[in-house]
């Protein structure tokens, strides 16, 4: 049997009308009135009927978090903190794989479909931030390098100093031919062009010459795109005795190569990534990475978010900038 309003208010002793007060979060209920309240939702184990509450509000109670790749693990276990974070919200996320692609990340932003969603969290590669203005104004957060100063609120890493201070690492280590993997030309590649950025500065801050031979592209951040690059790598006249890979997929697929080529890690070849995805902590060695609070950029999206839905559309932007640390292990252990 499903309780109604009017049974937790005559468990209670009160109005259906305090009862709504207190199931919505008002404030000017009395203590002891919200503790008998919230004693009879526990004992009837009420639960809001949140159809009809969202009927009233003209809302859906449903947000969508678009990215671009649910294959790489960094959007999967981002995905799993937004959805702890929307719950507390009592909301459902619909989460959308874009590929990357401008039509369908356009379509994300524009709502996906008519009243579907009521916000989204979107990590965009295609559209740029005058792209996303000219698009209905859905209440929205950015994710990610690809757009700065765009028209809806904005969460980034420091991409930059993260590279640099990942990378002054295997530098402490008294590794001289610190290699690269994963440059992208395209314009989608901002994220690497940033980390290309803060890999550069550490070699100057190391008094370290770059060699272009140390650098490798890969088109997508996949493992066998780091494993490919890493082969490469080793066949480029100069063996590396450090990589940085700019994810942590692309450093799984580089331990592979090392692996297959009889070269020992960190012995030989230190190897350090980026995103601390799960699998790092069990590969053999364990990755050294950069890690990037992601349940704290999925808290910090949802608030943002509830902020829009709650209060003044208009405001200007903010852009935020979410923490990081190093998560040094057997790959390229502390010094």
């Amino acid at each position: 049997m499903r309780h109604r309003l009017k049974d937790v208010a005559e468990r209670a002793g009160v109005s259906v009308k305090t009862v709504s007060n207190v199931v919505n979060g008002y404030q000017h209920v009395r203590a002891a009135t919200r503790a008998r309240v919230e004693e009879a939702i526990a004992e009837l184990h009420y639960r809001p009927n949140l159809s009809a509450r969202n009927l009233r509000t003209g809302r859906t109670g449903v947000i969508a978090l678009a990215v671009p790749e649910l294959d790489l693990p960094y959007f999967a276990e981002l995905a799993r903190h937004v959805v702890a974070a929307a719950a507390q919200h009592g909301w459902t996320v619909l989460i959308d794989q874009t590929s990357g692609g401008p039509e369908q990340e356009r379509k994300a932003a524009s709502g996906i479909g008519d009243h579907m969603i009521d916000g989204l969290i979107l990590s965009p590669l295609a559209l740029t931030a005058d792209d996303l203005a000219s698009l209905d104004g859905l209440p929205m957060v950015l994710l990610g390098e690809r757009v700065d100063h765009g028209p809806a609120d904005h969460i980034m890493i420091d991409n930059v100093a993260a590279a640099r201070e990942i990378t002054a690492h295997l530098a402490g280590l008294g590794r001289r031919r610190i290699a690269a993997i994963g440059t992208q030309r395209t314009p989608e590649g901002a994220s690497a062009r940033l980390r290309l950025a803060g890999y550069a500065a550490a070699l100057a801050e190391a008094g370290i010459e770059p060699d272009d031979r140390l650098v490798a592209s890969a088109p997508a951040w996949h493992r066998a795109d780091g494993a490919a690059a890493m082969r490469h790598l080793l066949t480029s006249g100069v063996r590396p005795d450090a990589v940085f890979c700019f994810n942590d997929t692309l450093a799984l697929g580089a331990l592979r190569a090392l692996h297959e080529a009889g070269l020992r890690v960190p012995e030989d070849v230190a190897v350090a990534g980026f995103d601390d995805i799960e699998d790092g902590r069990f590969s053999i060695p364990t990755l050294s990475t950069v890690a990037p609070d992601k349940a704290h950029i999925a808290c910090l999206a949802v608030e943002l978010l509830a902020d829009r839905l709650a209060a003044d559309r208009d405001a200007p932007p903010r852009e935020l900038v979410a923490p990081h640390r190093l998560a040094l292990r057997e790959s390229a252990p502390p010094a």
